[in-house]
């Protein structure tokens, strides 16, 4: 299981950091959080993401108030699903 979570990982990871994010490994989870660009809330961001791409991430702000303006990734799809939701996101023009 910790490779598979592991994989999944790096492809969000070395993703995302692709795209500007400066972002570092994650260990011993299944989900990442992330940043929101342009300071965007992160409801507005999770919005967009679902509007534009057709991703869902989870707005943090839903887990109290330290959590604005970052979103939760979920790694419990496969790997081919993460690599379609970078292409997708890539494509984002903000």
């Amino acid at each position: 299981m910790n490779e598979i979570y592991t994989g999944r990982r790096n492809i969000i990871i070395n993703g995302l950091n692709k795209l500007g994010w400066n972002l570092k490994p994650t260990k011993a989870t299944f989900y990442i959080w992330i940043p929101t660009l342009n300071k965007m809330s992160s409801m507005e961001f999770s919005n967009l993401l679902l509007e534009k791409t057709g991703i869902i991430v989870t707005p943090r702000i839903g887990y109290g108030e330290y959590g604005e303006r970052y979103v939760r990734i979920a790694l419990t799809v496969e790997e081919k699903r993460l690599e379609e939701a970078m292409e997708r996101l890539k494509n984002l023009k903000l």
